[in-house]
């Protein structure tokens, strides 16, 4: 997908102007990106400017730029003000003066941008522009506001078009004499040096992109996906930790298919009770009755209509169903026991 431009102007040097766009050379669209979430609720938080005296949120038509000065108070600018102290390079980048290509060292370039031509008529004059700077070997000086800020730019002739880099002003440059020893302090081991140098030569290789792959960002994706097929494969539960008869229909009998028998039909032995394949949903219910068959599961008859029932239910109705049919057997043991 071609990336839309987000700066439009003209490139001007001299006497010669042309309609210019600019692309971002560089792109973050690859990188995985998280968003703060409600962690009860699954929704995204959005962020909010605040009073940091009142804490009372601040609506958009009153946030205004400042600059604090040493009194603790603000000097307050306004968009339009801020605007007109570079009004001349907000949409024109005009070359104003040239270096060699090698003179400025990459401790000065910033981010870098494509310029093209925006038209066909100014793409004569943009070719000129280029192919003077490449025969010449050096590379343009301008300035340019982006990013609601002037910066110094260099032009940089590559291939067919232009990279504009924005660069680091003087004051943003650390010098390297506190950082870098000076040369003759350290006197590095001769025969160590050789032995890296064999090391560096057998570990050249031809450039490519892929020497600088992210490897966090590879494994966050295989992490995400890993999780949404957890997602997918996970059911969903209703009240009381039961299984959603949306996703697995309703419950039938756990061993219904060994005994051939129907769900809401009885499953009663030649003796009148129950026999050892009784049903799922009576038989693995909490608190059986000591003096049940295995599983937990009643001795006696039961009713089929009411196994169904529950085995239909699913969910609190099968512990609610069985926990009445064991009261009711019970009072019958009770009352034959008379």
């Amino acid at each position: 997908m071609v990336a839309k431009p987000f700066w439009t102007g003209h490139l001007k040097l001299s006497l010669v102007t042309c309609a210019v766009s600019m692309i971002p050379a560089t792109t973050q669209g690859g990188r995985i990106v998280f968003h703060t979430v409600n962690r009860r609720t699954g929704h995204r938080v959005l962020a909010r400017y605040v009073d940091a005296r009142t804490q009372a949120p601040v609506p958009d038509d009153a946030l205004v730029m400042g600059y604090e000065r040493t009194d603790g108070q603000y000097v307050l600018l306004e968009d339009a003000e801020l605007e007109a102290v570079a009004l001349d390079s907000t949409h024109v980048i005009e070359i104003e003066k040239f270096v060699g290509a090698d003179d400025i060292g990459w401790i000065w370039y910033d981010t870098p941008h494509y310029l093209m031509p925006d038209d066909a008529i100014g793409a004569e004059a943009f070719a000129v522009i280029r192919e003077a700077m490449q025969r010449t070997g050096t590379r343009g000086i301008g300035r340019l506001v982006l990013y609601r800020r002037e910066h110094a730019v260099l032009l940089e002739p590559r291939e067919s078009g232009l990279v504009v880099w924005t660069l680091r002003y003087g004051t943003d440059v650390h010098g390297p004499g506190h950082y870098v020893p000076e040369q003759g302090k350290i006197t590095p081991d001769a025969h160590l040096a050789d032995r890296l140098k064999n090391l560096i030569e057998r570990e050249t290789q031809p450039w490519s992109r892929a020497m600088i792959a992210d490897p966090v960002q590879e494994r966050l994706k295989q992490m995400i996906a890993g999780e949404r097929k957890k997602t997918k494969s996970r059911p969903r539960h209703g009240p009381g930790g039961q299984v959603s008869d949306r996703e697995h229909g309703p419950t039938a009998p756990e061993n219904s298919g060994r005994t051939g028998k129907k769900a809401d039909g009885p499953s009663d032995g030649p003796s009148g009770g129950h026999s050892g394949s009784s049903s799922g949903a009576l038989r693995g219910a909490p608190g059986g009755d000591p003096g049940g068959g295995p599983g937990g599961a009643p001795r006696g008859r039961s009713s089929g209509r009411a196994r169904g029932r529950a085995a239909r239910e699913g969910g609190p109705g099968v512990v609610t169903m069985t926990q009445a049919l064991r009261a009711r057997l019970r009072t019958a043991r009770k009352e034959r026991g008379r």
